[in-house]
């Protein structure tokens, strides 16, 4: 039985697919409220985690403990660190890297957490098809790419860092929660996948784009998930 967690870590991230579920039920946990109900006839789960690495891992761990979800979508939007990626663009995780974590004086590689055993967490291949399948069906001018996700607990805003990033992960966005939901996942033997929009450049412009296109590249977000859930 398919039943979806759906995350997005800021309001506006989940609003529109919350206001399309169908006979919602809301529990609350860990200050999050979790929306059940029906999107095109599929079971999910909306939640608004909050923002950051810890918040989305509490989420994950609680779709699966009380809700049971058989899979993972994570919606919401990013910073670009890839030239062929610009504002509005739609980038789908094949896997997600933590950029913050560096234990490398241990001879762990950069971004890998010490005895996971693992460093990029990929993403289902049924998921990636599917939201693929629904851009091409459903919204062809979409540009999108399938692409790592890169996640720290810090809004990347430096030209310098931003660099940094590509260099050491060769990423192709830059957000705050995905590879903490793709961890979570991955632990839980959960098939996930990553949707983001590109709302900034993740460069010297980025505090001044995020605030003008956050709202649109959330809602692209969005739509796609819902038009992505029938096919899954």
């Amino acid at each position: 039985m398919v039943k979806v967690g759906i995350i997005g870590a800021m309001e506006l991230e989940v609003s529109a697919l919350k206001g399309q579920l169908a006979g919602i039920n809301i529990k609350k946990k860990a200050g999050m409220e979790f929306c059940e109900g029906k999107i095109c006839g599929v079971d999910v789960v909306v939640v608004r985690c909050g923002i950051g690495k810890v918040n989305a891992a509490l989420c994950v761990q609680i779709l699966c403990d009380d809700f049971g979800v058989s899979h993972i979508i994570n919606t919401g939007v990013a910073g670009s660190l890839n030239n062929d990626l610009n504002i509005g663009d739609i980038l789908i995780s094949k896997d997600a890297v933590h950029h913050d974590v560096d234990v490398t004086i241990f001879s762990y590689k950069i971004g890998e957490v010490p005895q996971l055993g693992i460093r990029e967490f990929p993403a289902d291949a049924g998921l990636i098809s599917a939201a693929e399948k629904a851009i091409k069906e459903k919204q062809p001018d979409l540009n999108y790419r399938v692409g790592r996700v890169a996640s720290g607990d810090q809004f990347i805003s430096s030209s310098e860092v931003k660099e940094r990033i590509i260099k050491n992960f060769e990423a192709d966005c830059a957000e705050m929660e995905g590879a903490s939901i793709a961890h979570g996942a991955y632990l839980n033997g959960i098939p996930f996948v990553i949707i983001r929009a590109i709302s900034d450049k993740a460069d010297g412009s980025a505090e001044q784009d995020y605030p003008s296109f956050e709202k649109a590249a959330a809602a692209h977000c969005a739509k796609l998930v819902a038009d992505m859930l029938p096919l899954i």
